[in-house]
């Protein structure tokens, strides 16, 4: 075998010992919450060595991190949808579309948001990865308000980065209600409502 082989093997041996260790974290995170899950529950489960999860992973936070960028990466999927609006109607049928996918994936991924936000609470940690996350969804939603403008479809005067987090900030409020269970309408009409508001004061 040679050198290049055993490397590969290696490499695989080292992706699956670190998918295991993820699952098992993710198994123990849902069952005893972020504040009560350790470590040591999570490499018992993934059966492997402390010195080789360790090698991998830190503690807990630094799971929750990676197991929290894979849940968010979903939502960002969503964030990226093409945005090339030739009108008002078309600008708001896209958002729309997306608000609601937004928040029907928080419904669908309520248990390990329910973690995440109980981590946020706690870690500096995985709350500075939070404002990361979110500094990337306004930038992202900011690229389409400015193409709006650009384009003559949206009001030209507003700063666009505001703009932005506003709009962000509205859908987050609503996916953490939804996390909570707290909601009392469903995802399709807050997607609506929210929607018509942000379109009607922002478009032309």
């Amino acid at each position: 075998m040679s050198d290049g082989q055993v490397g590969d093997k290696r490499h695989l041996r080292s992706m699956m010992t670190r998918q295991k260790l993820l699952e098992a974290a993710k198994e123990i995170f849902l069952e005893e919450g972020y504040q009560a899950a350790v470590i040591s529950q999570m490499i018992k489960r993934a059966n492997i060595g402390y010195g080789t999860a360790y090698v991998h992973f830190k503690g807990k936070e630094e799971l929750l991190i990676v197991l929290m960028e894979n849940v968010m990466e979903q939502f960002y999927e969503i964030a990226e949808t093409s945005f090339f609006p030739n009108s008002k109607e078309e600008a708001k049928q896209i958002i729309n579309n997306q608000a609601k996918a937004f928040l029907k994936l928080a419904e669908a991924e309520r248990n390990m948001m329910q973690v995440f936000e109980q981590a946020i609470g706690i870690s500096t940690a995985i709350s500075d990865k939070w404002k990361a996350i979110r500094k990337q969804f306004i930038q992202r939603i900011s690229k389409d308000v400015a193409y709006a403008q650009q384009n003559g479809l949206a009001r030209a005067e507003l700063n666009h980065k505001l703009v932005a987090k506003g709009w962000f900030f509205t859908n987050e409020m609503y996916l953490w209600e939804i996390v909570r269970n707290e909601h009392q309408s469903t995802v399709d009409e807050i997607a609506q409502t929210i929607t018509s508001v942000y379109v009607e004061g922002l478009y032309l």
